[in-house]
């Protein structure tokens, strides 16, 4: 594909259960490069959306492509070839339980590549360096790590194919705010050192100001506004202004008195 086009293309993307319409007409593009933010109100269809990028749910109507291949009129070899292109952190991690970390991460390497038996553990130590976990993490089940560890290990695992772009559901939910803003510099790693292009769903107010380029809001079905965070706190909507207020209370009671 054309080194300037976009890699993820979201067009006029409508999703109905019954009665109820969660998307009508989401449009947006992403380039290489960024590390992208969706936000939006609750029963805005945000995790739903990232289901239907990565080819999991399918949209009532519209067209999504991803490495300019449309997802969703392409055959399961083509949809196998892009999925290997990509890389998927579900909100709980949704390591398997039964499989030590470095088992989780081979998995990827074991289906979809074909890694010589005695490069393996090397691979597999190196995703597991990469997502800043210690190396006797390799050893342990999901259920001896911290929240956070885990999170690190399902990154590992999403690392596993080298994928040019990695979604993200809900990255930080539930980790305390400093391995919260840990996890977030290992975000930004990934996308300025290694290219990786990052799209996340998220509800992280420190995500957001700290390492968002651009920011995709969510609001009755539509696309209320989309660019870099500076400029979305602007926008006059009550939702926005009540959703950033809350990070500019806690600023201003933060402050000591006479400032």
């Amino acid at each position: 594909m054309d080194a300037g086009a976009p890699l993820i293309e979201v067009e006029s993307i409508v999703t109905r259960f019954g009665a109820q319409t969660v998307h009508d007409g989401v449009s947006f593009e992403v380039a290489r490069g960024q590390v992208v933010a969706l936000i939006g109100g609750s029963g805005t269809g945000k995790s739903v959306l990232l289901r239907e990028i990565i080819g999991l749910q399918r949209p009532t109507s519209g067209r999504i492509r991803l490495f300019g291949t449309d997802v969703w009129s392409s055959d399961a070899d083509a949809l196998a070839r892009l999925r290997r292109r990509f890389g998927m952190m579900f909100q709980d991690g949704a390591l398997f339980s039964s499989l030590t970390v470095a088992q989780n991460v081979a998995t990827p390497l074991k289906e979809h590549a074909r890694v010589p038996p005695d490069l393996m553990d090397s691979l597999v130590q190196l995703r597991i360096a990469l997502a800043g976990l210690p190396p006797d993490a390799a050893g342990k089940m999901p259920s001896q790590l911290s929240g956070g560890m885990r999170k690190r290990a399902a990154i590992a695992r999403a690392l596993a194919l080298e994928p040019e772009v990695l979604f993200l559901d809900e990255p930080t939910s539930g980790l305390d705010p400093i391995t919260a803003r840990t996890f977030d510099r290992l975000l930004r790693f990934l996308c300025d050192d290694l290219g990786i292009t990052v799209f996340l769903v998220t509800h992280d107010l420190d995500t957001l100001l700290g390492i968002v380029d651009r920011l995709i809001v969510l609001s009755n079905g539509k696309v209320l506004a989309d660019g870099p965070v500076a400029q979305v706190m602007q926008v006059d909507d009550p939702w926005l202004q009540s959703y950033f207020s809350v990070r500019t209370m806690v600023e201003t009671e933060a402050e000591p008195d006479g400032i």
